[in-house]
């Protein structure tokens, strides 16, 4: 049995804690924000409605603006208030890196919120 932590930081489908919510891997950037229509495992529907993860892009939003303050806080901690452009160019950068997972986790984590599936240890 998989913590919830441990199966959202997996990608791991929130009825069996078991199948892969992505098709792909994170490293397969062909259909990087493909999600399985059902839970190879359990067979949960993993997309409830049509257009269901355009709320994602809230959580999305909030990563980013959690990485922006982050970015910004090192910054003026390592180089002691740099130049605007030294700021404009680490967000940027970080963004760019770490698009992947980000928009992979924005997806699972609003699936596990607002997706109304309930763990279930008997299901496969």
């Amino acid at each position: 049995m998989k913590s919830a932590g441990a199966a959202i930081l997996a990608g791991k489908c929130p009825k069996c804690r078991k199948g892969n919510i992505f098709p792909v891997s994170i490293v397969s950037f062909k259909r990087l924000s493909a999600v399985n229509h059902n839970c190879p495992n359990c067979g949960a529907v993993l997309e409830p409605e049509p257009d269901f993860y355009y709320g994602a892009m809230y959580v999305s939003y909030a990563l980013s603006v959690a990485l922006v303050i982050n970015v910004m806080i090192i910054l003026n901690f390592v180089f002691g208030d740099p130049d605007v452009w030294v700021y404009i160019a680490s967000v940027a950068g970080a963004n760019l890196l770490l698009l992947p997972i980000m928009l992979r986790y924005s997806k699972v984590l609003y699936l596990y919120a607002a997706g109304k599936l309930k763990y279930d240890p008997k299901s496969r």
